[in-house]
């Protein structure tokens, strides 16, 4: 049942690419991690040569376009959440706010691996740093988790009561007063780390639907 739906999905997201132009990828530059995440994967296809996919996001495309390129030349472009179909299954990509959430090759039979970052990204250099330093990458990666999960127990009963004070929803259902009130600047505090702890976890690929529930709000 679930593969079906999955294939099913994979199919309307499939009509969405439409073909490249052929146009060389651009290289990475330093001053682009903040608004640019590339991603490399090496496939053989069906002549026995092994090619080059490299996925291109570009965050500040109005769009919210994915770029797919073959051996360095435009070969199809989609929308996220987008699906590409390549030699032995699918890349699959999908971005929030904050960055991506999901980049992974999945093969015909179902199993998952995860795309390259290129070296120069921001998303190359925590790989590099996690690889270098262990033991502080996982402290990075415990800390983003517990941020985010405070920031959501103690953000949703304030949300809940803000948005029950709108009209409508009070004349409906009435009004939801929060057993937890924080003073402005804290709840701004909360909110930057919030924001850090989003970016921490977009830049590892990490992507859980409780701990990350509340950087997808905006994304649904």
């Amino acid at each position: 049942m679930l593969r079906s739906f999955n294939s099913k999905r994979r199919q309307r997201a499939m009509k969405k690419v439409k073909d490249g132009d052929g146009h060389a990828l651009k290289p990475y530059r330093f001053y682009e991690i903040f608004y640019r995440s590339l991603f490399y994967m090496n496939l053989r296809e069906v002549d026995g040569e092994l090619h080059t996919y490299a996925v291109h996001v570009n965050y500040f495309d109005e769009n919210d376009s994915v770029d797919l390129y073959r051996d360095g030349k435009h070969h199809a472009k989609a929308t996220t959440p987008a699906i590409f179909p390549v030699p032995g299954g699918v890349i699959e990509v999908a971005a929030t706010t904050y960055g991506l959430k999901r980049i992974h090759y999945i093969t015909e039979d179902e199993q998952e691996y995860v795309l390259s970052p290129d070296r120069r990204s921001a998303e190359g250099l925590r790989m590099r740093f996690d690889a270098k330093f262990p033991k502080a990458s996982s402290i990075i990666g415990k800390l983003a988790i517990f941020t985010l999960l405070v920031s959501f127990i103690l953000g949703l009963p304030q949300l809940a009561s803000l948005i029950s004070q709108f009209p409508f929803i009070e004349e409906r259902w009435g009004s939801f007063e929060s057993p937890i009130v924080l003073p402005s600047w804290l709840n701004m505090t909360l909110l930057i780390a919030g924001t850090v702890a989003a970016i921490e976890r977009t830049l590892t690929l990490k992507n859980h639907w409780l701990i990350d529930m509340e950087t997808s709000w905006w994304d649904e």
